[in-house]
């Protein structure tokens, strides 16, 4: 174990008092509004009402193969004792095309590699929409783009309905009765329990998008009342925001009656054991959603088909999904571009700005087989400094400076200022797609507000001078400054970059900052990895710099709120608690989880504006990260898929694979390909090899 032997003594004092002062109004700067972007598309606004509803109908449908294979057969039953007592009905009038027809494929690429199935227990399956095809959540967000903005709520979905006592303190859920697994297996408050009990309040669990006790409020406890029921208690009153928090990825049961007598609590293994329990290469997974994974080829293709206990219907009563089959080749994420532009794949999140350009070129043609629907400027990357001062991930001695440093304003004013973002933006693509990013919320999202974001522009000669009044200068003569003496010997400043290499962007914008800090005598070296890789060292604590595309909570507000201050110790991306388990919150820190904790405990409209301007006033001003760049992505989908919503953003409140409602999208007969490798078969028997 490394420990901290460094000594920081009277030089350290220099590292919190610039010696240099520069008033802080000559650092500022007005903002430039975004560029103008005419090829971005607005959707049609809704109630959640209008999308769906719970109720039970005169009679059901599936495929006719279904029916005359299987449920003739025996092997099945009949599709109306499949479907729970009131299954989720999505309503005809949301449907931009009409209630579809059965058949066809969606043909993904993707850029992850599958390592199980046992998404609550950390595993990632790839992504790319395979998690999400999957994966059912007590609420879903993904399509609440479409929603009103007075009306906004998190859509029912596993649970069905809920009520709040009459003090808030307690929530009621109710949830969706006969539902089962894809193995046959009934849906019940246990699976629900079992991933709260044994994987979210088990430390020694870590779901994969970072479920913690904490993301649910501080004390908050969560019961079963019966079979079909739950029961929330917080401290707080009516946080309705946590309901947000209920959705993709933080709360997704995962099947108990596979997965119980793997955990440690219930067997013989190793958390590491129970975490890869189920490899890529074990088929039939039990699923709640509408794809059961039955084909695992490595680095060549996963093969998902229909699930036959999937528990959502339209209004006619046909079972859903329509489509038959999901395909997920494993290639990279530039390649799902250039596929889904070509044809050869069906659907794609372009936000990769590099390929813009071509893409746009390449749609505009009448020949071409995709169409590209371009959202709000919902991506954004900032450069995140470790501020954990007390132990996280166990920094030796020259990390532990850094982190001093990363906890120094003046440190962090001067490398935001040493940031020219608008030609950052260029070197990935030029035109009216990319814009200044100062941090925080992003521009053009409900609860952004110009006045209240403070902006340092590009200064590269005030960032000098910061760093001179901080005592980091060149003592060698070998061009990096140097920390003081006393401070981590007097070594070369030195800060490791940690950066994604599955996504071309994100290297980019790394070597792009890495160019940027060297005029300012800071050594930034590279720490590629891949994205696994990246995620287990960002979730370890173990980087000084780190450069991220943001979240949905910068997006949405609403959703993920925990995340945007160190709320609890394992909440921040960025700065965790350290091995005496407290965050060391800096005085601003603070101001940020106090406004934080406001916004979520209030479901006043106006209270919730206010307290938003304040956390990115609060945000900016501190420079709580280097804001990078802004941009939005555009949906690419093959042109034969109907049923696709209009204006869907690659990225708000979930991925688009959600946000389309992929159940829904249907291939009209006279437009279905000949794609399916598994045509007319279901998922094998639980624990089978392939399809059935």
């Amino acid at each position: 174990m490394r420990k901290h032997t460094y000594a920081l003594g009277g030089a350290g004092l220099l590292l919190s008092v610039s010696m240099l002062a520069i008033p802080a109004q000559e650092l500022t700067g007005e903002l430039p509004d975004p560029p103008e972007f005419a090829a971005q598309s607005e959707p049609n606004f809704v109630s959640v009402g209008d999308i769906l509803e719970f109720k039970a109908l005169p009679e059901y449908h599936e495929p006719d193969w279904v029916t005359s294979k299987y449920v003739d057969e025996g092997k099945l039953p009949p599709v109306a004792e499949r479907l729970p007592k009131e299954p989720l009905v999505y309503k005809t009038a949301n449907m931009p095309d009409g209630v579809g027809v059965y058949g066809d494929t969606m043909r993904h690429v993707i850029g992850g590699r599958p390592e199980g199935w046992n998404y609550i227990g950390g595993q990632s399956q790839g992504w790319g929409g395979i998690d999400i095809g999957l994966s059912e959540c007590l609420t879903r967000t993904g399509p609440l783009f479409q929603v009103k903005a007075d009306e906004l709520e998190p859509l029912p979905n596993l649970a069905k309905s809920w009520e709040w006592s009459e003090d808030g303190h307690e929530l009621t859920m109710h949830l969706i009765e006969g539902a089962k697994w894809s193995d046959g297996d009934p849906f019940d408050a246990e699976d629900v329990m079992f991933y709260w009990n044994d994987n979210v309040l088990d430390s020694n669990v870590s779901p994969l998008n970072g479920a913690t006790p904490e993301t649910f409020g501080e004390g908050t406890t969560l019961e079963q009342v019966d079979p079909y029921t739950i029961k929330w208690t917080f401290k707080e009153a009516f946080p309705k925001q946590y309901l947000y928090a209920m959705a993709y990825g933080t709360f997704c049961p995962g099947p108990s009656h596979i997965l119980k007598p793997e955990h440690p609590k219930y067997s013989d293994n190793t958390y590491e054991q129970y975490k890869n329990a189920f490899p890529p290469e074990y088929m039939n997974m039990p699923v709640m959603g509408a794809w059961v994974p039955v084909e695992y080829r490595p680095d060549d293709i996963i093969v998902m088909r229909r699930n036959p206990y999937y528990w959502k219907v339209d209004e006619e009563g046909n079972q859903l999904p329509y489509l038959n089959e999901m395909h997920y080749r494993l290639s990279t994420w530039a390649d799902r571009d250039v596929q889904a532009v070509a044809g050869s794949g069906d659907f794609s999140n372009l936000e990769q700005a590099e390929s813009y350009v071509e893409s746009l070129r390449r749609s505009a043609e009448d020949s071409a087989p995709a169409r590209l629907q371009f959202g709000a400027r919902t991506i954004g990357y900032a450069l995140r400094m470790n501020l954990s001062g007390n132990g996280w991930g166990d920094p030796d001695e020259r990390e532990q400076a850094v982190r001093e440093l990363n906890r120094n304003l003046d440190f962090r004013k001067a490398v935001t200022i040493a940031v020219d973002r608008q030609r950052l933006g260029e070197s990935l693509v030029r035109g009216p797609f990319t814009a200044i990013y100062p941090g925080g919320l992003y521009a053009g999202t409900a609860f952004y507000d110009k006045a209240s974001t403070v902006y340092y522009p590009f200064n590269l000669d005030a960032a000098k001078s910061l760093l001179d009044g901080l005592d980091l200068k060149d003592t060698d003569g070998n061009g990096i400054r140097n920390f003081p003496e006393g401070t981590a010997g007097g070594a070369d400043v030195e800060i490791t970059l940690l950066a994604n290499t599955d996504y071309g962007t994100d290297t980019n914008l790394a070597e792009g900052v890495i160019a940027m800090m060297e005029p300012l005598g800071i050594r930034v070296i590279a720490n590629f990895q891949s994205g696994t890789a990246r995620d287990d060292m960002s979730q370890a604590g173990q980087f000084d710099w780190s450069v991220e595309r943001q979240g949905s909570e910068m997006v949405s507000v609403v959703q993920n709120t925990a995340t945007l201050a160190p709320t609890g110790p394992r909440t921040s991306y960025f700065h965790r608690a350290g091995t005496d388990g407290t965050v060391d919150l800096l005085p601003f820190e603070q101001e940020l989880v106090d406004v934080v904790n406001k916004f979520i405990a209030t479901s006043d409209n106006a209270e919730r504006v206010e307290l938003m301007k304040q956390y990115q006033k609060i945000y900016t001003e501190n420079v709580y990260s280097v804001g990078l760049t802004q941009y939005p992505g555009a949906l690419i989908i093959n042109k034969r898929f109907a049923n696709v919503p209009a204006g869907t953003p690659i990225f708000m409140f979930n991925w688009a694979e959600d946000s389309v409602m992929r159940e829904r999208l249907y291939v009209p007969e006279d437009k279905q390909g000949n794609y399916e490798l598994f045509p007319e078969t279901l998922p094998g028997e639980p624990g089978g090899e392939g399809p059935a």
